[in-house]
């Protein structure tokens, strides 16, 4: 940064995400605090449903989902598995492939933490309008796509490996 550059802080766009990164945290921790009596963490309830809504996903697809490595979610299933919480099952048409699926218990709890969750986003987004609400969706929309296109270096180096794969 050389002196005649404003500093980032003082630029709203800076100032802005800022607030959006910490409201995000803050969502995280209250999230946690309140999902404390169910004996889950945020990571877990991703997990859980996900599973809710896609019964069968298979392990890498629900990694490529949450956005984590498999072996994060390696260290999780367990610990839900290990509670009766959800069961792995082989897939009989690829035996490489492990189907994810929430037990009752799994289910009844996931709905618990739903609830938790939807109380939570209800009177935090109550603290805005209707439109204000559509808006921060769609904002954060464009962010999302924004940042998951490759860019335009990453797509040429992408094209260049996989000519030299052909």
């Amino acid at each position: 940064m050389n002196k005649n550059q404003a500093l980032p802080w003082e630029n709203p766009r800076f100032h802005n995400w800022i607030a959006v990164a910490r409201a995000c945290q803050v969502m995280g921790l209250s999230l946690a605090r309140a999902l404390q009596p169910l004996d889950i963490k945020p990571p877990h309830l991703d997990i859980l449903v996900n599973l809710f809504r896609a019964p069968g996903i298979s392990q890498q697809d629900l990694a490529d989902k949450l956005l984590v490595g498999r072996s994060n979610l390696s260290m999780l299933l367990p610990q839900l598995e290990k509670r009766g919480l959800l069961v792995r099952r082989g897939d009989p048409q690829d035996r490489r492939v492990l189907r994810l699926e929430l037990t009752p218990e799994g289910t009844s709890l996931t709905l618990k933490a739903l609830a938790i969750q939807s109380e939570l986003i209800d009177r935090t987004m109550g603290t805005a309008t209707t439109e204000e609400c559509n808006l921060v969706g769609e904002v954060m929309t464009r962010i999302i796509h924004e940042l998951t296109q490759p860019d335009a270096a990453e797509a040429a180096q992408t094209d260049d490996l996989e000519r030299k794969k052909a």
